[in-house]
């Protein structure tokens, strides 16, 4: 299988599970150095989910592409994420940027009702 969907209802402990879940998938696909960034990345769009979204509803999807992985986050709030720029003594507003700098590339896309929070890491070439 080359790629894993679900809908679910975020709660408290559900980012622990969908960790298990997305390590899972990359150790059978034998992209395990992906795992610390994919995980901490998803982590990150869940809080989002838990924080901002009523009713806290959401999708999840993880696609192999090549030799890396794509993550979606879709929910039905169409309010785009903001990256923050907190200071430092604020204990949140840094999700979105500890994504973009664990991953090769993230962005959103509006997906009626909703929108889509997605990220993608790929394995480096060995040398």
């Amino acid at each position: 299988m080359n790629c894993h969907a679900m809908d679910f209802t975020v709660g408290t402990h559900s980012a622990h599970h969908i960790r298990r879940i997305v390590r899972i998938y990359l150790c059978q696909w034998g992209m395990t150095e992906l795992t610390d960034s994919a995980e901490l990345a998803v982590t990150e769009l869940l809080a989002n989910v838990v924080r901002h979204v009523p009713g806290r509803h959401c999708s999840l999807l993880i696609v192999r592409q090549g030799r890396g992985v794509r993550v979606e986050v879709g929910d039905p709030d169409p309010r785009p994420p903001v990256v923050g720029e907190p200071t430092q003594w604020e204990e949140g507003g840094r999700g979105l940027l500890l994504v973009e700098a664990v991953t090769d590339r993230w962005g959103v896309h509006p997906s009626p009702p909703g929108k889509t929070v997605w990220f993608e890491c790929d394995a480096k070439a060995a040398t």
